[in-house]
């Protein structure tokens, strides 16, 4: 149709508004999860000084869910610290439970939000 009407000049415009909205609204994303995982660490360091740990908070970011399996692989500590260690981020706000079968899946709900946003 453009090729035929020779409106090439609106259909450009047009894809270019569609890559500048789409621009925008993925940089108000990013932004979001930066001040939420800014947010994330000053709770972390504030609330569990004795269990923060950079690797940790990242690894919440890495995947909007963790297991206790996934903290063993990346902080190479035993299950029982890193059951211990969700645990604490969940009792402080930063983390929600969910029991799937036989395991407890702790999900990053407010990342999942910002995640969820057009």
């Amino acid at each position: 149709m453009v090729n035929k009407s020779d409106q090439w000049e609106a259909y450009i415009l047009y894809i270019l508004k569609g890559i500048e909205v789409t621009s925008n609204r993925t940089i108000s994303k990013i932004n979001s999860i930066n001040d939420l995982l800014t947010e994330t660490v000053e709770i972390a360091q504030n609330k569990e000084p004795k269990i923060y740990r950079k690797e940790l908070i990242e690894l919440l970011f890495e995947q909007p869910y963790s297991k206790i399996d996934f903290v063993v692989q990346k902080l190479k500590v035993e299950r029982k610290a890193a059951s211990r260690y969700l645990k604490s981020l969940e009792k402080i706000g930063i983390l929600t439970s969910v029991k799937i079968g036989r395991e407890k899946i702790y999900i990053n709900t407010k990342l999942i939000e910002i995640l969820k946003k057009h």
